[in-house]
């Protein structure tokens, strides 16, 4: 199953999307509208949404507005340096333990959104990822019953301001610019995928040319060792959103670097998930 959250003229909904791309869904304001994504998550309902959202309004997905498919996770927990060609390329060791970084809800963008190059620095790089969506709570999970907290899992661009990032040693100013994180375009629900996500074909392209590919299963903490460590310490709740790391590749590692400008067109595509494309534009003002 795939869930769209999406808006055209003024109307929110939630629609199905088929393998073929196709969309079938409803709004909001109409009497069979099952709820939003994340209401959905927090019940349980996705499946019984699917059976109501496939008896709606067919969609044509050039006209809507493909919104993130959670608006407002209660958190966003993104890893740092989870491959280990990334982490090689940066400079850094492997990791022990993850570099836990987050992202708060005003930074999040949807699929064909304006992917904003901030006006105040020339380094803005793209980072393709795999987010986990958590659909059951919990604290303290044993390794074996964590991927059964997850209900499906979505494409992330983690673009980062490089010259704010490395400003301290915590990354949360380069990582937190308004609207450099895409997400998207679907939610897809764990059946429709390997157990854990793992190894799909992970590719970022700039401009048509691609900068990162790599396979899912070179993380080094991959998703059920990542929800055993976070629920250590704190509790897990649905629409909770994991972003995965990104592998080797990034733009301020090349030589020379490359970074996105305005008129670029980033695109993150991971096997059986989904294509992430978004045109970068220049902050106003």
């Amino acid at each position: 199953m795939r869930f769209v959250n999406f808006r055209t003229n003024g109307r929110h909904g939630t629609a199905l999307q088929h393998k073929d791309g196709t969309l079938v869904g409803c709004f909001a304001d109409e009497s069979q509208y099952p709820g939003s994504i994340a209401e959905l998550i927090a019940h349980g309902a996705l499946p019984q949404a699917a059976r109501r959202l496939a008896q709606g309004t067919p969609l044509d997905a050039s006209r809507i507005e493909f919104l993130p498919p959670l608006t407002a996770p209660g958190k966003i927990v993104c890893l740092g340096l989870n491959y280990q060609d990334h982490a090689a390329e940066a400079g850094f060791n492997l990791p022990e333990y993850p570099s836990l970084f987050v992202r708060f809800a005003s930074t999040l963008i949807g699929h064909e959104a304006p992917l904003v190059c901030p006006r105040v620095s020339t380094h803005f790089d793209y980072e393709g990822e795999l987010a986990a969506v958590i659909g059951r709570a919990g604290r303290h999970i044993a390794a074996a019953d964590a991927l059964d907290h997850v209900c499906g899992y979505a494409v992330f661009n983690d673009a980062s301001v490089r010259d704010y990032q490395m400003k301290t040693s915590q990354w949360t100013a380069g990582k937190n610019f308004d609207a450099t994180g895409p997400f998207g375009p679907a939610l897809v629900t764990v059946d429709e995928l390997p157990r854990g996500a793992a190894g799909l074909k992970l590719e970022t392209r700039l401009n048509g040319q691609v900068m990162q590919s790599a396979s899912t299963s070179q993380m080094i903490f991959d998703v059920a060792a990542t929800i055993v460590l976070l629920s250590e310490f704190m509790s897990l709740a649905p629409g909770d959103v994991l972003v995965m790391g990104t592998p080797s590749g990034v733009g301020f590692a090349r030589k020379p670097p490359v970074f996105m400008k305005a008129g670029d067109l980033c695109e993150v595509e991971i096997e059986g998930i989904g294509l992430l494309r978004n045109r970068v534009v220049g902050e106003p003002g």
